[in-house]
């Protein structure tokens, strides 16, 4: 039975889910988690540029948001007011410790702008140690970009987001998630061979341990401060 209600809590709508999160439901949590985990943590590391550390942002941006999901309008979706909460919270860690990118000297220059090879997806298993090499390669080369480069590269490209999806997570124009994805393409293309087209989708994987461990660790956080009833209960 339980894992026919967790089930059920997988495959309801996200405005189902947000109404029993409010009421402190913690399979609603977790399936609003287990949904969002893949795509925040990406966009954790696109900022942070450490594994360990986008944890840490992931879940403290979790306990923030689901702290105040009474205030939740669903102006934009779940997905969408998470990502702005990570954002904030990972750039929050980096206020002291860097400085601002000039973005008008990035995104402005007479450099033409040339295509990344499309995405393929291909079922080679002969190839994985090769890909394998390849991605890390190309996590690096992503990893050198400037932020604002590096955010709307892993959403477009290896989160597939549309350009308006990207735009909305970000709280930016079209038009410059646009400009910022060609100036990215060109850079990555400045640094890395055609062959990594094959492995993009597969940079930044989000393993289930790492997922089921932040969702656990959230739920407990949750727990600790009494925002949730007792398990079983």
């Amino acid at each position: 039975m339980a894992a026919l209600h967790a089930l059920d809590h997988q495959r309801l709508p996200e405005a189902r889910l947000v109404e029993l999160a409010r009421g402190g439901d913690r399979d609603a949590f977790r399936a609003i988690m287990t949904r969002c985990n893949q795509r925040l943590f990406r966009v954790a590391r696109a900022v942070v540029r450490d594994e360990a550390e986008a944890e840490d942002v992931l879940q403290e941006a979790y306990a923030r948001a689901f702290a105040a999901i009474a205030g939740f309008r669903g102006e934009a979706g779940v997905a969408t007011w998470l990502t702005r909460i990570v954002l904030n919270e990972a750039h929050g860690r980096l206020r002291k410790r860097r400085p601002v990118v000039d973005l008008e000297a990035l995104e402005t220059g007479g450099a033409e702008v040339l295509a990344f090879p499309g995405l393929v997806r291909r079922e080679d298993p002969e190839a994985d140690a090769a890909r394998a090499q390849i991605r890390r390669l190309l996590e690096r080369a992503v990893d050198d970009l400037p932020e604002p480069f590096r955010l709307v590269f892993i959403l477009r490209e290896i989160e597939e987001l549309s350009v308006e999806e990207t735009a909305r997570h970000l709280g930016v124009k079209v038009d410059t998630v646009k400009t910022r994805l060609h100036r990215a393409r060109l850079r990555l293309r400045q640094a890395l061979d055609a062959q990594l087209a094959d492995v993009m989708v597969g940079a930044y994987p989000f393993l289930g341990a790492r997922c089921a461990r932040i969702t656990e660790a959230v739920l407990a956080r949750l727990d600790a401060c009494g925002a949730l009833p007792p398990a079983g209960g």
